[in-house]
């Protein structure tokens, strides 16, 4: 497999009314989202039901990767290392099991990980923007 999983921030920024940027990104690459993603932003207890429809529309429409037994171990390795959130340690290790880049804007969360592939498309607009 090759291409993106959208970390949990870029489906939130999307989900938002400024976010047009991350949905051009979003409709242009087709990316994958892992299922941890998915409880992260549906479970938020302050979205509106505006919110909650839009998000729930993106995941009807979305591929999303289920927790394999391969991404348990990699989330397992990677808590070893050193101290990061159940949530990313997850989300980093299935695009490490899939083969997939991870897009999210909080790039030095995951830095550290060596074999992990990171884009930032926010910044990466805000770049070319600047050209």
């Amino acid at each position: 497999m090759s291409g993106y999983l959208l970390d949990s921030n870029l489906i939130i920024y999307g989900a938002r009314p400024d976010g047009e940027n991350v949905r051009r990104f979003i409709e242009s690459n087709t990316p994958f989202v892992s299922v941890v993603s998915k409880i992260e932003t549906l479970g938020y207890h302050a979205l509106t039901d505006k919110e909650r429809e839009r998000l729930e529309a993106f995941f009807a429409a979305a591929t999303v990767l289920p927790i394999s037994e391969d991404v348990v171990a990699g989330a397992i390795e990677l808590r070893q290392q050193r101290s990061i959130s159940l949530g990313d340690s997850m989300i980093a290790a299935t695009a490490l099991a899939s083969d997939l880049t991870l897009a999210t804007h909080n790039i030095s969360d995951f830095d550290w990980i060596a074999e992990l592939r990171l884009a930032d498309p926010i910044r990466d607009e805000r770049s070319e923007g600047a050209a």
